[in-house]
């Protein structure tokens, strides 16, 4: 059990207030999720380039966001951030000693937080010849998506069509980092929420619902997510189409 916590932004200038904000419910999202797991804590920004920054450590979130290293992450909101990773790690494999274990994860081109188990990691990772940085078992999945370039037709089945080789329980947050304005999305068996936030111009995402219910009243939607299913969000459709995912793909 771990716990995830995200943002995806429109990109675009925000007054500080709003920046100031956003700042503070991406670090309550994280510190409600630690009850899913205190053994490590991660978080990394993503911008329109494709650039990102990082930081995690094998220490709870309590701990974690008050680290130097953390502010510095979130320093670096602004007009052209697309996304926010947070996670909170119980670990199931991989020591947590070895922070390439940790999340988020960086997998070449993709960067991603996992929730769940992944149960045949090692068999796949054998049959696809694909090297492995950690022992952590959520890092077949973004070996898996690295395969899939972006911009190309059908690409949301196409990475549903390599989620599908997956067993296990798993909630998944990545991006690639060729096209950092799309986010892909994986509820299955293990919980996940979401709320758009229309004057952020940002859907928040968290492994809590609890958390978005209690930030944000009752106009947090509960059922957008459906288990079982891969979504695809880009930031421009985002925007038109407040919360609504652009593709959903089911993976069972």
């Amino acid at each position: 059990m771990c716990g995830i916590a995200a943002f995806l932004f429109y990109p675009e200038q925000r007054p500080p207030e709003i920046w100031d904000e956003i700042r503070d419910v991406f670090t309550k999202n994280l510190l409600y999720n630690e009850e899913r797991g205190k053994i490590a804590t991660g978080a990394a920004i993503v911008q329109q380039d494709g650039t990102f920054d990082r930081f995690k450590k094998a220490i709870p979130a309590t701990e974690f966001v008050k680290e130097a290293e953390f502010s510095a992450v979130l320093d670096q909101l602004s007009e052209d951030t697309t996304c926010l990773l947070g996670h909170t790690r119980k670990p199931t494999k991989g020591s947590p000693d070895n922070n390439l274990n940790n999340h988020p994860l960086i997998i070449e081109h993709h960067i991603g937080v996992h929730n769940g188990g992944i149960t045949n990691d090692d068999a796949l990772f054998e049959q696809w010849h694909f090297p492995r940085l950690g022992e952590v078992d959520s890092e077949i999945i973004f070996r898996l998506f690295n395969e899939v370039l972006p911009f190309q037709d059908a690409y949301g089945e196409k990475i549903a069509a390599k989620a599908r080789l997956l067993e296990g329980a798993f909630a998944t947050i990545s991006i690639d980092l060729r096209d950092p304005q799309s986010l892909i999305v994986i509820k299955h068996k293990n919980p996940l929420c979401l709320h758009y936030h229309e004057r952020w111009k940002a859907i928040i995402f968290s492994s809590r619902y609890v958390f978005l219910r209690k930030a944000f009243g009752r106009s947090v939607i509960t059922q957008t997510l459906e288990s079982g299913n891969l979504f695809y969000f880009t930031t421009n459709e985002m925007l038109a189409k407040k919360h609504i995912p652009t593709e959903n793909h089911q993976i069972t």
